[in-house]
């Protein structure tokens, strides 16, 4: 696998040393997968602010939250008690759609899918989407101190947390597959009424 994607989220960073992270791996796009671009407690982050913010910095935005977000418009891609099923969501066209477009993306752009959450692990960016690309692209998160952790260390570090580990009945794909889908029950969201 040539192709990188890098994931980062942008947690509490002041913008400034959020747009050095990126630098610092050559980053010179970013597809924001929030559903909801904006922020109440880090404003930095509101969608005009963010895209203005890197435009300044040579950094292309592109708003995918429609497409690769975690919630879904779709009723069907919720269980009875409003929460998202990433398996249904995964399968919608505009998923797939927006897989696509990051392929697509990547043939011009080194870029960065951008969430909220801190952590990869905890959130929809590895959970969701970088897991339909996994086996296509080199996948690399970028950790909140500049570090790297490739998305193989990552599904190590989610079966650890979730002490899934290989056994007699199931081998580390297995495990890995059920890991992702533990979590995606956890971090799923879920609809109040």
């Amino acid at each position: 696998m040539s192709a990188v994607l890098f994931t980062v989220g942008h947690s509490t960073h002041q913008a400034e040393y959020f747009i050095g992270l990126l630098e610092q791996h050559g980053i010179n796009a970013v597809c924001d997968v929030r559903s909801h671009p904006r922020s109440r407690y880090n404003p930095q982050y509101n969608r005009e602010t963010i895209a203005a913010a890197l435009n300044q910095r040579r950094i292309a935005y592109l708003f995918l939250g429609k497409e690769l977000g975690a919630r879904s418009d779709n009723p069907g891609c919720y269980d009875a008690g409003g929460k998202i099923l990433f398996r249904k969501l995964k399968s919608e066209p505009l998923f797939t759609h927006g897989l696509a477009r990051i392929k697509r993306g990547m043939r011009d752009y080194c870029i960065a899918l951008m969430c909220a959450e801190k952590d990869p692990i905890t959130c929809h960016r590895m959970i969701l989407v970088t897991r339909q690309l996994r086996r296509e692209v080199s996948i690399n998160h970028i950790l909140a101190d500049g570090g790297i952790e490739t998305n193989a260390e990552a599904e190590t570090r989610l079966m650890d947390a979730l002490k899934v580990h290989p056994d007699l009945t199931r081998d580390e794909d297995q495990c890995i597959e059920d890991a992702y889908n533990l979590q995606g029950e956890e971090i799923g969201y879920v609809k109040t009424t």
